[in-house]
């Protein structure tokens, strides 16, 4: 069983802000499907690097988080925070500013004294180590706390071998698909940057809202007159999560017998 309290420790916290963009708006808001996410929990990705060895880690840390000024630029929401205002006659509207008073996202450099890659990697079918949720930023917080909090935020922990970088993602900014054109967006940039070539993104993002017409146009107006109303923070039982190993051989089988099973594609079982 691995160590219940590893000392992860907080070297130095950014406010990573993107330059001025004179096209992204004050104000974003939300759809009638993004208010029924305030109460769920950020998304969170890890992800686990070796050190490489042309790199230091304090020269990595430091191209993300100029890379990331960029990212921000053009993922312009992720710097802003979420508004509530109350209506006249009552309810509550929700929206997004944009960078209005320049807070940004957070960045975070962190150590972990004394881990390394194989503690972090619990073996297959093995209870998670328990101190893995340290290496995620902003930890059972709720999207509606994106009104306080960033609604992104990324730490990047110095392990002895390697460096893992957990990011946390606001809801009702984007799913799981958004959070991964964000990831690969910011990892293109580095790329370039590190490369001294232009940024070319090869997929842009769409921040367009979809508003049925005549129902639900914005501002999407809550039936209620404050958000202690309807912000639900739950309480879980205790849980056992357990790591599970894939290789990628095993995920191009279960794709291929996914497919054959919906009548699409070939198995390659």
């Amino acid at each position: 069983m691995h160590s219940p309290s590893p000392a992860v420790r907080k070297i130095k916290t950014y406010a990573v802000t993107p330059r001025p963009n004179a096209q992204s708006p004050r104000q974003l808001h939300l759809s009638a499907w993004d208010t029924t996410m305030l109460s769920a929990n950020y998304i969170q990705k890890g992800l686990l690097f070796k050190n490489p060895s042309d790199l230091s880690v304090e020269q990595i840390i430091e191209r993300l988080r100029i890379s990331l000024e960029e990212a921000l630029f053009h993922f312009y929401p992720l710097s802003g925070r979420i508004r509530a205002a109350t209506c006249e006659g009552g309810g509550v509207t929700c929206h997004v500013e944009v960078g209005c008073e320049g807070e940004g996202a957070e960045f975070v450099h962190a150590v972990a004294d004394g881990i390394g890659m194989i503690d972090l990697v619990a073996a297959d079918g093995q209870d998670l180590p328990v101190f893995l949720k340290e290496f995620f930023p902003l930890d059972l917080a709720v999207n509606f706390d994106g009104s306080t909090n960033p609604l992104l935020a990324v730490q990047i922990t110095k392990l002895i071998d390697g460096i893992f970088i957990g990011c946390a993602f606001n809801h009702t900014i984007g799913d799981g698909t958004a959070f991964w054109m964000f990831f690969n967006g910011w990892a293109e940039i580095a790329r370039c940057k590190a490369g001294g070539m232009e940024v070319v993104l090869s997929q842009f993002p769409v921040h367009d809202k979809w508003f049925i017409g005549g129902y639900g146009e914005p501002p999407i107006k809550l039936p209620f007159t404050s958000p202690a109303e309807f912000v639900v923070r739950s309480s879980p039982p205790p849980l056992r999560e357990r790591m599970f190993h894939f290789s990628s051989e095993t995920l191009a089988k279960l794709k291929a017998r996914a497919n054959q099973e919906c009548g699409k594609g070939t198995s390659l079982i």
